[in-house]
């Protein structure tokens, strides 16, 4: 059962980010994508670039988890798109196109 093991987090955001980049490859979407984290271990599991603006998403395997994205990040690229992705809407980030 995955709610015993101590590593779902992971091994959840692991299986949307290769099924996310697996979509993106078979649809010929050219897109960048990223990893981010400062100093002080802030992090954003994913973002992705295109059409000029950067999205990112925070991964949570338990939907009620409190989400917030650093601060350091939404000024520095204020113009940026932010989304929780967790198991109710998981389909909709991985099969996307917009």
């Amino acid at each position: 059962m995955l709610e015993l093991r101590h590593d779902t987090g992971a091994l959840w955001e692991n299986y949307l980010i290769i099924e996310r980049m697996k979509f993106n490859e078979y649809n010929q979407r050219f897109i960048n994508s990223y990893f981010w984290r400062t100093h002080s271990r802030q992090e954003i599991d994913y973002i992705e670039e295109y059409d000029g603006i950067l999205h990112a998403y925070e991964f949570k395997w338990n939907q009620k988890s409190r989400v917030s994205f650093p601060k350091s990040f939404i000024k520095a690229y204020p113009n940026s798109e932010f989304k929780i992705i967790h198991r109710e809407n998981y389909e909709e980030f991985i099969f996307n196109t917009d």
